[in-house]
């Protein structure tokens, strides 16, 4: 591995292919694919991968697999893009919202590194997701499993950790840490890292600003709204409406 050759200049670029030159996203609505452009990206992200692979067999390999998977992160993005501009009366259009929402660059940067993560590369997603981090603060781990239709709002200082699962329908705001708990050490001082540590959000849920969600065990049930500032360890009820300081089912 030679990682060395390989920083958040590159990920710009490659994020930029992923972005403008593959999916042709702005404008958003009038997505058109070359031969030319596919290429393009696909020996972007094939160098990328094989500066951490080092064997191009089996980076072609992975890479040609990704390619025949972009239809369906496009549609996705797609989907996450036209929610945040449904659930944002500020926005004008879905061309503002990708071209001017943190929000969703962040989460293009994580689809683009969750898929590159499923492929076993190492290191080289989690450039892509602290590149998006840098630019936006939305720090979302690439091996996080996030669901169609994804909204973050404003989002400044949200993170989102490794093994959190995020359902469908999901809106989180600014702030918002779903996070892991204290974790146990073994007798060596290591970490089980094949544990899940993170909580996992059911479809619908709304997360409202700096909210904390911990622990791996945590679930919160579908349709749940989480209000703002409410510290949360312990699962909750499908439609459990949580406030700072009471739970409304309480």
């Amino acid at each position: 591995m030679n990682n060395r050759y390989f920083n958040f200049f590159d990920a710009a670029r490659l994020v930029r292919a992923f972005s403008l030159e593959y999916f042709n996203l702005s404008p958003f609505d009038h997505y058109s694919r070359s031969e030319k452009t596919d290429t393009c990206f696909y020996e972007q992200l094939f160098g990328a991968v094989n500066i951490f692979i080092s064997d191009v067999a089996i980076s072609r390999e992975k890479t040609a697999r990704m390619l025949l998977k972009m239809p369906e992160i496009y549609q996705g993005l797609l989907s996450d893009a036209e929610s945040i501009y449904i659930s944002d009366p500020a926005a004008t259009s879905v061309d503002e919202v990708v071209s001017c929402y943190p929000g969703f660059f962040a989460i293009m940067c994580h689809r683009l590194a969750h898929l590159i993560y499923l492929e076993g590369v190492k290191i080289l997603p989690r450039i892509i997701s602290e590149y998006a981090h840098s630019l936006t603060g939305i720090d979302i781990h690439p091996g996080a499993t996030v669901g169609a239709r994804f909204s973050i709002d404003h989002g400044t200082g949200v993170v989102i950790g490794q093994t959190a699962v995020i359902g469908d329908d999901v809106k989180i705001y600014q702030g918002v840490t779903i996070g892991a708990r204290s974790f146990p050490r073994d007798e060596k001082g290591d970490f089980d890292r094949t544990k899940k540590r993170h909580p996992t959000l059911c479809d619908g849920c709304t997360v409202y600003a700096n909210a904390t969600i911990l622990g791996g065990d945590t679930v919160v049930g579908r349709d749940s709204v989480i209000g703002a500032n409410v510290w949360l360890t312990s699962s909750v009820e499908p439609g459990s409406i949580i406030y700072y300081g009471r739970n409304k089912n309480e």
